[in-house]
């Protein structure tokens, strides 16, 4: 949980921004990444950065928190029921622990992308509370909350399964290659083996490359189906096929379904690589080598 929570608040006012591009916002459509970036406190304070963060770390504590935990529940399972084990293992618990996450923790992912949408001046929601009622009674009750699930499921498992999986074998490749080099003895226990930090960093941000750009086009299809009634093209992307198609029609593929990558590149690149360091040095705080 603490690891989730260090990565988001890291690149928070990206995150705010990747969704105003993402779904095309009237307010900051003709600009670009960094433009965007710029203008947002001009208009909305430098807090503005941060709108939907609260609901943001309500929804990461828990989502954290069960990911890492399935991980290693789901490593142990496959290992021992199916007898996989190697790289491949990894791939697997990843993709799996990612779509639990998911979907325990969809709706506050929802009402955070709602509340990041919304531009000073023009505020539908007044809080988090009151996003989740408005959602519940305008939108068709507990159906409301997990509107684009599809796509964000579908795109969980690459995700999730290539960011452990690229992560845990950059580990154990570098740790078996190059053990005094990379490696340095765990603070609760000196007979295991650990990166050091920087090379954790290193290793956690190749890892949130690759997972991203396999990925990123399903959270485009995902963050158009959330927002939904707010879109005034939303008759047009009800399901996740429908979405997809209608973006690509609409924009292409660099300026439709890969709108917004070079931010999410320079956003999750450290967020992974905050979340993974910060995850093993949490592992070593609580004694769990």
């Amino acid at each position: 949980g603490v690891a989730g929570c260090c990565a988001k608040t890291t690149t928070a006012p990206l995150d705010r921004v990747k969704i105003l591009l993402q779904a095309h916002n009237h307010h900051y459509k003709h600009l670009g990444v960094f433009s965007t970036l710029r203008a947002v406190p001009k208009k909305e304070g430098y807090l503005g950065l941060y709108k939907g963060n609260g609901a943001m770390m309500i929804r990461i504590f828990p989502y954290g928190a069960i990911q890492f935990m399935a991980f290693d529940q789901y490593k142990k399972v496959i290992k021992k029921q199916l007898g996989i084990s190697g790289h491949v293992h990894r791939l697997m618990a990843g993709s799996m622990a990612g779509i639990t996450a998911v979907i325990c923790t969809y709706p506050l992912d929802m009402v955070r992308v709602r509340l990041a949408f919304q531009v000073k001046g023009e505020h539908k929601y007044m809080g988090i509370i009151h996003a989740f009622k408005m959602i519940y009674t305008k939108e068709g009750g507990f159906s409301g909350f997990y509107r684009g699930l599809m796509p964000t499921v579908v795109g969980m498992a690459p995700y999730a399964g290539f960011s452990f999986f690229t992560f845990g074998t950059l580990k154990s490749i570098g740790l078996a290659q190059a053990p005094n080099l990379l490696g340095r003895p765990s603070l609760d226990n000196p007979d295991v083996l650990v990166l050091k930090t920087h090379v954790n960093l290193l290793c956690g941000g190749i890892a949130g490359a690759i997972a991203q750009t396999i990925s990123y086009p399903l959270d485009v299809t995902r963050r158009r189906m959330q927002l939904g009634a707010v879109l005034p093209d939303s008759e047009k992307c009800l399901t996740m096929v429908q979405t997809l198609k209608y973006v690509y029609q609409q924009h292409g593929i660099r300026r439709g379904l890969y709108r917004g990558l070079s931010l999410n590149y320079i956003r999750c690149i450290p967020s992974q690589a905050v979340a993974f360091t910060t995850y093993e040095l949490m592992k070593q705080f609580l004694h769990l080598n």
